[in-house]
Parts: structure tokens; C-alpha cells; sequence
């Protein structure tokens, strides 16, 4: 369906969290909005995610939590020390607090404090133990109605039991069932709930995590009456004496010219998906394999460079990474899991390289996990490492994609994602490690393990390390040795979660020339801004955490600012 209008005060390119907030901000305030999405869903990247929104000095910490934004400029003068992007950094601190609550009081997202989850350097001065991080409640999709559709769905490894979403506090639930009566009770209402939703739907409909955020978004712009073009991409933007007054579409055979009175808002998802600029910014050792969603092909930083835009490189790393496995689905498609938080920091499992030594401790971030893979590679693209474990390992806490519990693995040895043997020295043999290596390094680390020591990493000496560990287990709930076959290899591979250089904007999300100059009715957010933490990854729910931000700010500043000129031309490619 094309658009009912041929002039709206605002477009949006782009329906993940950063141009959905947009959308919805605008047409809070009164403005007629259009949003452009390229792919048949909205959701992006955010609907993939676990959702969590980095907001410093919020005013949803619960009692016996605190923060302040001297606490975090302290914290991120020593996590983000490059002076690159400082103002938007301040403005982030200044304005993140204002928009959560703007969003409660005006639109359909519903946040909640994780008043448990640490940031990522705990021992830096400013660093806080929880509450600095949001999560979306859990939305009930049935009230999208048939637009539930059109809702980007999580990947189909990741809900459970066919279709049911947990939180994260439910999934520690469900790995204690049998062990724990409070667990087993709380498991069994989760799925008598899920029973009756499967009788409305094919699928579960309480939504958690990202998927809960998009859904949220999503339903104001509904309620909001905010027009969506599906399945649309932009040729170009349509130019007014330097002026950004609309969009050009393609239409059939021709374009089509649809003005914006007021300006139009860049949140296309960064360009993980272009060959070309990852060959320009990324590090050797990257390869080409992303996390993110593929319509991040890097359309809005082409727009924008266009109309005369500046790109901001200064960033100290060009995306945000993670270290995932590689499948075949039942379709054929490849699936890539990413390693953030659910087996990495378990005790009983390690990394090695290829030449089999361990390189880092599993329990860093996953930002910093692949940044030693980097450093450990020399630049090799594609290169593959290892996550080696027991069979306690995999039964308690599961291994990428393959849950706790699971009876048969057979299948994932078959296919060759598993790779499994009956000792240490075959295992070695499989996946072409030298055997008298491999078998060291887990001696090695066995001697330490058996007493809960890592002297040769540190794994478990944090709150945020032993936070993603294994509460049950004294005197280190990262650390247990890894002892009992059959033993199992996992390949594991650098990925990108998010670029990091986009376009270089000021404190009111309005996107700049190269001379500082604002572009006249050009915004962007979301991963087509540059990263206002340059690369640097100082805690769950960075990248959403500005999206929401600066998309509110960009709302904002629209609905407040004077009606451009409804005449457009088409730009110059």
C-alpha cells in the first residue's frame, strides 16, 4: 500500500527502536507521521535483543538503589575516555532520565529496573550494581491484533517449547525444575499460561525482552494512528535551498516525491550488511558475520552523505561484538547464535584458540571476549575458536543453542555442530588441535578449578562475572573443572551486534555537514548515528539506551521547531 498522503510534518526511515521512538514522540505531540520500513516487520535488531535499556540516574531505581550523574561521568571517564562525542554523551545523561518518563506518560512502553544486573567494569569508580538498566515489562501481543504479524519475530532457536517467551528471571526457573519446589511451581504456571495462549494463537503472544520493547513501540504508533510503509525502500532525499523536505520512493516503474513539512529522521540500523563499509571500518579478523538484522545495510548513511553529511570514524572500535556459533536450520538457512550470557561464564566450560590455549577470561563482556579473539587471531578473518566442556556442563547449563537438559544431542553431532568425543585427546584430534596441547591447557586449568581458582585469568573475580556464573556454586560460581566424558567442542566465531560509525550529529539529534553546520530538517538515531560511546562498551543496553534517547530528542525537537517549506527537489546522487 502506498501512502495516503502525499506531505507529512515527519517521515521516519527505519522501524527498530531509535526511529519507532521517533515516530512516536512526534505524533505525540500533534504531528502527522509517516515511517518507511524496508522489511515486511518492524523491530530491527531491537526485536532480537534482550531488550535491556542503559539509562544512568533513572527515576525507576527501586529502594536500596542509588546513581546519580556525577556517578556516571565518573564511571564513563574511565570505560569511555576518548574526548570524542563528550556533548552528546552530556546530553545523553541530561535527557535519557527525561525520556523514559516522557515515554510512560505518553506512549505504550512500560519499562522496569533490573536492580541485579552490574555494569560491565564493576571495580571503576562510578560503576553501580543494578538499576542503572531497564527492561521492557511483558506486553500480551493479542492486543496488536492482526498488525501481531507484523511484529519481527525472535529467531526460532530462541523462544521455548515452540513458541513460548520467558524473562530472564523465569529462565533461571526453568533450570531448576525438579531441584527447587519455587521453581518448579513458577515453571508450571508458565506453561498453563502458554497452553491457553496457543489455543488464540500459533505461537506464544506474552512477549518478553526486545520483543516486548518493539512490540510496545509498535502498538503506540497504532494507537497514534502513525502510518507504516512496509516492504518501501528510499532512493533518495528530496532537497529545498539545502533543506531536507522529504523523500523520494520508488513507485512501480517511477519515484515518488512524499514531502516532509518538518524534516525527516534517519534510524535505518547502521550497515553491518555492507560488504563495503565493513571492509573499510572493520578490524581483518571480523569476517562478515553479524548478529544484527539484515536489513542494516547501511541505506541511511548513504542518504545522508548524499545531502552533503559528515560520517564520524572517531570511534575506537567500529561496531559492538559478540562471539556466536554457526548452524543450519531445518530450512537450510544459517543461524547464528551469540554467546552473551548463558554458557560463557558457567563453570565447567573454557575457550581456546586455535592452537588450543586459552586467550581470555570467558566471563568478560562479550565486547571485550571478542576483542581478545581480535588480538589473539593476527587479523585471520573467519577463524574459528573453541568452547570446550563436559557432560555435566552441557546437561546443567546447555551450549549455544542446545538448552539445559537436553536428552539427545545426536542431531547437533551429526551435523557437525557438536563436535563430541569420548576423551580429551580425541576431541583434540576432531577439531585439529594438537592432542598433547589441549590436554595440557585443561590440566592446567583443572588443577586451579577443583578449588574455584582462575590465577591465570581471573574468571569469577567480579560482581558482573560472578553475576552471569552460577549463584549455587561455592567458592566461585564461574570456575568448576571439567572432568566427566564424553567431552564436546563448540566452534565459535567474532560477530558484530551493532555498528558503531555513523553520522555525526549534535545534541539535538540533527545530522551535521563536515563544517559543524546542521542540515536543515535531517535527524538521526538509532545505529545511524555515531555511537555516543565510540565503540567502547560500558554496559547492558548502550545501543537502545541512546536510540530511545535521541529518538525522543528528535521528536521532540520536531514537533517544537517551525514548518519547513513544503516544496521539494530531488537531490543530486
Amino acid at each position: 500500500m502506498m501512502p495516503a498522503h502525499e506531505t507529512y510534518d515527519v517521515i521516519v526511515i527505519g522501524a527498530g527502536a531509535g526511529g519507532m521512538t521517533a515516530a512516536a514522540v512526534a505524533a505525540a505531540e500533534g504531528l502527522r507521521v509517516l515511517v518507511i520500513e524496508k522489511t515486511a516487520f518492524v523491530g530491527g535488531t531491537t526485536a532480537w535483543s534482550g531488550g535491556m535499556i542503559w539509562i544512568p540516574a533513572n527515576a525507576k531505581m527501586e529502594a536500596g538503589l542509588s546513581d546519580s550523574i556525577t556517578d556516571a561521568v565518573q564511571y564513563l571517564s574511565s570505560t569511555v575516555p576518548e574526548p570524542a562525542n563528550a556533548g552528546l554523551r552530556a546530553a545523553f545523561l541530561a535527557r535519557g532520565p527525561e525520556a523514559i518518563g516522557y515515554l510512560e506518560a505518553n506512549t505504550e512502553v512500560r519499562l522496569q529496573p533490573v536492580k541485579d544486573y552490574p555494569d560491565y567494569y564493576p571495580e571503576r569508580l562510578g560503576a553501580t550494581r543494578g538499576g542503572r538498566v531497564l527492561e521492557p515489562a511483558a506486553f500480551d501481543g493479542v492486543w496488536l491484533g492482526k498488525s501481531l504479524a507484523r511484529l519481527r519475530p525472535p529467531p526460532p532457536e530462541c523462544p521455548r517449547f515452540g513458541g513460548m517467551m520467558v524473562n530472564r528471571l523465569d529462565i533461571s526457573h526453568l533450570g531448576r525444575i525438579g531441584t527447587s519446589l519455587r521453581s518448579t511451581l513458577r515453571a508450571a504456571q508458565l506453561f498453563s499460561s502458554y497452553a491457553w495462549q496457543r489455543l488464540r494463537s500459533p505461537h506464544g503472544t506474552i512477549l518478553h525482552p526486545g520483543n516486548a520493547l518493539a512490540a510496545q513501540l509498535y502498538a503506540t504508533l497504532l494507537a497514534r494512528r502513525v502510518e507504516i510503509l512496509f516492504s518501501a525502500g528510499v532512493e533518495d532525499l528530496s532537497m529545498r535551498d539545502e533543506h531536507v523536505a522529504g523523500v523520494v520512493i520508488r513507485h512501480g516503474a517511477r519515484d515518488r516525491l512524499i514531502a516532509a513539512r518538518r524534516g525527516v529522521v534517519l534510524a535505518t540500523g547502521g550497515f553491518s550488511y555492507d560488504a563495503s563499509l565493513r571492509q573499510r571500518f572493520f578490524p581483518a579478523g571480523a569476517g562478515f558475520i553479524s548478529a544484527a538484522c539484515a536489513s542494516g545495510t547501511g541505506d541511511g548513511i548513504r542518504l545522508a552523505i548524499a545531502a552533503g553529511a559528515a560520517l564520524n570514524t572517531d570511534a575506537t572500535s567500529a561496531a559492538y561484538w559478540v562471539p556466536v556459533s554457526l548452524f543450519r536450520r531445518t530450512d537450510g538457512s544459517r543461524g547464528v547464535f551469540p554467546h552473551m550470557v548463558t554458557d560463557r561464564a558457567k563453570p565447567g566450560v573454557i575457550a581456546v584458540n586455535a592452537a588450543g590455549r586459552r586467550f581470555v577470561n570467558e566471563a568478560l563482556s562479550y565486547h571485550e571476549f571478542v576483542l581478545a579473539m581480535f588480538r589473539d587471531g593476527n587479523g585471520e578473518p573467519d577463524l574459528p575458536f573453541y568452547l570446550i566442556c563436559d557432560r555435566d556442563f552441557l546437561w546443567s547449563y546447555g551450549l549455544g543453542r542446545i538448552k539445559p537438559f537436553t536428552r539427545r544431542v545426536r542431531r547437533y553431532v551429526a551435523s557437525g555442530e557438536l563436535i563430541r568425543a569420548p576423551d580429551v585427546a580425541q576431541l583434540a584430534a576432531k577439531i585439529g588441535i594438537k592432542p598433547s596441547t589441549l590436554s595440557a591447557t585443561i590440566a592446567a586449568y583443572n588443577a586451579d578449578a577443583k578449588e574455584g581458582r582462575d590465577p591465570e585469568f581471573g574468571r569469577g573475580s567480579t560482581t558482573y562475572q560472578r553475576h552471569l556464573g552460577d549463584a549455587t556454586l561455592r567458592p566461585n560460581p564461574c570456575v568448576a573443572p571439567i572432568v566427566r566424558a564424553p567431552f564436546f567442542a563448540l566452534r565459535i566465531y567474532p560477530a558484530d551486534l551493532g555498528t558503531a560509525i555513523g553520522m555525526t550529529v549534535d545534541a539535538q539529534a540533527r545530522v551535521l555537514r563536515k563544517d559543524g553546520t546542521p542540515i536543515a530538517g535531517l535527524y538521526a538515531c538509532g545505529n545511524d548515528m555515531a555511537s555516543i560511546m565510540n565503540g567502547n562498551c560500558p554496559g547492558p543496553g548502550i545501543t537502545l539506551g541512546p536510540a530511545l534517547t535521541f529518538g525522543y530528542i528528535a521528536g521532540r525537537h520536531l514537533a517544537e521547531g517551525s514548518v519547513a517549506a513544503s516544496g521539494a527537489t530531488k537531490a543530486s546522487a
